[in-house]
């Protein structure tokens, strides 16, 4: 018998994942609590994961916010027209050709996707929150 899932760990049904674009979710590096994009993409053999991040500018996301392109079942990179394979995350056009996304550990469980990289821990879904800063309310009266 399979071990159960944790919950905490479920990213997103799998009907949920797009097969035309990405499905964007947030992560946590566990040794660095640095918090990153990472997304979901169909694959050949079924859902893969990545971080979020042209390999040719590091601070260019693939996914903006509402999908990355896709273009004969490859990723694309908006910015450079990099081409990435989804399978592999292999960057087979553009600047950085040759180089490989970072790879986001993923499994299918009944249905749901769930994140099994030991690496990172589920933040939620959607874009990083850069809301930590200050608040929109203030003590202030005007």
């Amino acid at each position: 018998m399979a071990p159960v899932p944790d919950p905490d760990r479920r990213i997103a049904s799998l009907d949920a994942v797009p097969g035309d674009t990405t499905y964007l979710f947030t992560v946590r590096d566990v040794d660095e609590g640095e918090r990153r994009e990472a997304v979901l993409v169909r694959s050949d053999d079924g859902v893969r994961g990545w971080l979020n991040y042209c390999r040719h500018l590091l601070d260019v996301r693939l996914d903006k916010g509402s999908g990355a392109p896709m273009r004969d079942g490859e990723l694309v990179c908006a910015n450079h027209g990099a081409y990435f394979e989804t399978d592999t995350g292999f960057c087979t056009f553009g600047p950085c050709e040759g180089a490989t996304l970072e790879p986001v550990a993923v499994d299918v469980v009944d249905g749901d996707v769930y994140l099994t990289d030991g690496d990172y821990a589920f933040v939620g879904e959607g874009p990083v929150d850069d809301s930590e800063g200050p608040s929109s309310t203030s003590n202030v009266e005007f």
